[in-house]
Parts: structure tokens; sequence; C-alpha cells
């Protein structure tokens, strides 16, 4: 993510703050837990899975439900009002966040809301396990804004080895009152995955654009798994306030401004380089393998 400023005026938190893998029989990797969700109907019917990603925003959990369940596109979404989900009373009934990433179990008689209850039902049983709630209390923020920024987290983090230099980013950022400038949570408020964000992005209104507003987002912006959420409630200890992906396995932490501009500078002469070779006719690397985040969420980094 770039920063277009140096770091500004002291805030305080805000109070409020791949596709999916269907399959019968064996359960596909890729999630941290396998939850059974509901016992299967029907002794000659074999398994279906659901994978949730570590991740995914709700719109793409509620997509992968409709599919799984064989409904039309935006029957989840809409009963979000009737599934009865034990959130906190910050989520003002928003589950973002909540849906617990794993692999889930799914009969015959499964729907969304049962779906959706056991997802939010197996995000509560994590985040109110002991270590959870003792890093909680031990934080300035409420587990719900911890949560936010596990998410940020989640989406930041070019591997699981960054996320608590990336957690601790955050936190400085937000503890100095300084914006925090990144593109994850600006392509969530605009409902988008961007490779890169222009400077017209920045300055779109937006509850998101974290650019324009100091503080957390109002809501997360992802489901955390338990490393991000682990990373943001136990960071690596540093005065650390930016840092950019250069390359696959090169993401480098500063604390002075103008490092981090020779290390954009750096991440977009690559990025360049590696546009030129895709357009060559002999080019042989993919553009996956160019871009220095796995995750495909936004490739510059703050």
């Amino acid at each position: 993510m770039y920063l277009n400023t140096p770091p500004r005026s002291m805030i305080r938190f805000t109070r409020r703050g791949k596709l999916v893998l269907v399959v019968t029989g064996a359960v596909v990797a890729g999630t941290a837990v396998a939850v059974p969700l509901l016992s299967l109907g029907g002794a000659d019917r074999k398994p279906i899975s659901l994978v949730i990603p570590e991740g995914w925003r709700a719109s793409q959990v509620y997509e992968a439900i409709d599919k799984a369940l064989a409904l039309p596109a935006g029957s989840t979404a809409k009963s979000i009002g009737k599934a009865r989900l034990k959130l906190p009373s910050d989520a003002a009934g928003n589950p973002e966040g909540y849906l617990f990433p794993a692999t889930y179990h799914v009969d015959k008689d499964a729907t969304p809301q049962t779906l959706l209850q056991q997802m939010v039902d197996t995000a509560n049983d994590r985040f109110d396990v002991a270590p959870v709630a003792a890093g909680a209390q031990r934080s300035p923020m409420n587990l719900y804004q911890a949560i936010t920024v596990a998410s940020i987290v989640q989406a930041e983090s070019a591997s699981r080895t960054d996320m608590g230099k990336v957690a601790r980013v955050v936190l400085n950022r937000l503890a100095r009152g300084i914006p925090l400038q990144m593109d994850s949570t600006l392509n969530y408020g605009l409902r988008r995955h961007a490779a890169r964000t222009s400077l017209a992005d920045t300055r779109i209104d937006n509850p998101y654009n974290s650019y324009q507003r100091a503080g957390l987002p109002p809501t997360p912006i992802d489901s955390p798994g338990a490393d991000a959420m682990r990373a943001t409630l136990n960071p690596t200890p540093g005065d650390w306030l930016y840092f950019v992906t250069v390359k696959p396995g090169d993401t480098r932490f500063t604390t002075d401004y103008e490092e981090h501009q020779r290390n954009v500078a750096e991440f977009n002469a690559l990025q360049q380089k590696n546009k030129k070779a895709q357009r060559s006719p002999s080019a042989t690397a993919s553009p996956s393998g160019a871009s220095p985040s796995p995750s495909g969420v936004a490739q510059s980094r703050l």
C-alpha cells in the first residue's frame, strides 16, 4: 500500500471500530479447521463439504452457500435478517468478520440460516477461548475492534510470517492518529478486489476509505483466521509505520518515510518490468507469479 503523506495528528480508537470448493467425499485442503455442522441425511448420501478460506468477505460466503445449496443468487444474503445470528451489538446485525473460515459439512436439510448460524457460532467459540480473551483484556481494543484489525491483517499480509509485523504497523498508526491508508479497506468499500489503487481512488468519499478517514473502518473487511487474530492480539514488537511487499518473500517494514518511498519505487520498477515481460511473446512468467501478494488482494502495500 502506498502512503502519500507522512504521519499526521492524533486520534482515538473508534467505537465502531479461488472459488469456493464444494466437493463430494473427502474434504479439500485450505482451511484451518473442520467443523461438523450437520449430521448427514441418508445412509447412501456422501458428505458435501463447503470450504470457506481465510480472508473471504461475507459476500463471497453468501455466494458460496447459494451454490452449495443450489439456490438462486442472492438467497443467502436475503436470509440474514431471519438467521438470528449471535453477533455483538457493535456489529449491528452485519456478520462480516464472524463467518469463521473452516470446512463445513452440509446435509440435504441445510439452509442458509443454519449454515450462517454455525459459522457465527464457530467464530464465537474460537474468539472466546482463553488466549483470545486474555489478549483482548490486555488490549485497548474491544473484541469487535480486534476482529476488525485482524481482518485488515489478513488482507494485507503477504504471508503468515508477516502478520505480526503488519498488525504492529496497524496498531502503531492507530495509536499515533495516523490514517491507515490501506488499499484493502478502500477496495472493500468499493466492493472490488483491485490489484492497484489510483490517486483518484483515494479521494473517493466512502466510510471504508482509510486514506481519507482516520481510525478503524466501520466493520471488519473479511473473515480473519486464527493466525491473523493471534498476530493482532500479540503483535511483533517494533515501531514500524510503513511496509511494502516489493516481491514475493520480500516485505519491507520501516519507520522512515523516505526509506519507504525508495522501497515503493523499487516495487513499481519491478511491476513495470514484469508487465513488459508478460507482454513479450517469449515471456514464460505467469501474471500470478509476479504478484507480491498470493491472495490477490491489493499488491501495493502501506
